[in-house]
């Protein structure tokens, strides 16, 4: 146990530091005590300061900078970065398109709804141009792959326009990801199905309807709909898959 002390105490401290930053309400671009001041204010020696903001570093938390008025910086993570991370954990998951929709069920009928007679007429206009690279039957396995990349890519539009709740946005948006790199990774979309993007397609567009009219119960029902008879879709696929693994075994 004594021998593993040590390499917890700047994890220890990275996790102070970060509490210290919350408590005095730094933001962005803000840049840390010096070396010796943070020496004084955490009780720590130099290494282990140095060691806790190179984890900060690590966590993308903080940036360090040389030269004339360099030190260390308060930044704020990217969107891209935090679902990097988020991906990294699971990747020895086993992830299941069962896991993944009933997050998608639990969360996106309520986003749609939320949207209903609240977005603008120009985003109205821009999500239908959007559908038109998967309002046709895809015409190969790769062109089918990338309409369904481009369908998630819609869910992750809708979700962008809840601004109220970045949370809730996030996680809707990481989930697509995780979808999309899912049908990359297994192989999801070898069995055939080239009307899976028109399928969609036309949800789609129910729900634009929908939001544009105000209708916030119709949208949450179709949203819905279009959930449980995707994930039937991806599910068939998914044994399919693994029936194909074990044949070749």
């Amino acid at each position: 146990m004594t021998g593993s002390t040590p390499r917890r105490r700047p994890y220890q401290l990275a996790e102070t530091i970060k509490g210290w930053i919350v408590e005095r309400e730094l933001s962005p671009g803000d840049r840390l005590p010096g070396e010796a001041e943070l020496m004084e204010i955490l009780g720590a020696s130099k290494g282990t300061v140095r060691e806790s903001t190179r984890v900060l570093e690590a966590q993308g938390l903080v940036e360090t900078r040389t030269g004339p008025g360099g030190g260390v910086f308060i930044r704020e993570m990217s969107e891209s970065r935090a679902i990097s991370l988020l991906s990294h954990y699971l990747y020895f998951k086993d992830i299941s398109i069962r896991d993944i929709y009933q997050i998608r069920l639990a969360l996106e009928p309520e986003l749609v709804a939320s949207l209903a007679g609240q977005v603008e007429a120009s985003e109205i206009a821009r999500l239908r141009q959007s559908l038109a690279s998967y309002a046709e039957p895809a015409c190969d396995l790769d062109a089918e792959r990338q309409q369904h990349i481009d369908s998630l890519d819609f869910h992750e539009q809708l979700a962008q326009l809840s601004g109220g709740n970045p949370l809730l946005s996030f996680i809707i948006r990481f989930t697509a990801q995780v979808l999309s790199d899912l049908t990359v990774y297994r192989r999801l979309y070898e069995p055939g199905d080239h009307h899976i993007g028109p399928a969609g397609c036309q949800y789609h567009a129910w729900l634009l309807d929908a939001i544009e009219a105000g209708d916030g119960e119709r949208a949450r029902t179709l949203m819905r709909e279009h959930l449980l008879e995707a994930q039937a879709v991806m599910h068939d696929n998914e044994a399919q898959v693994r029936r194909g693994f074990l044949n070749e075994g």
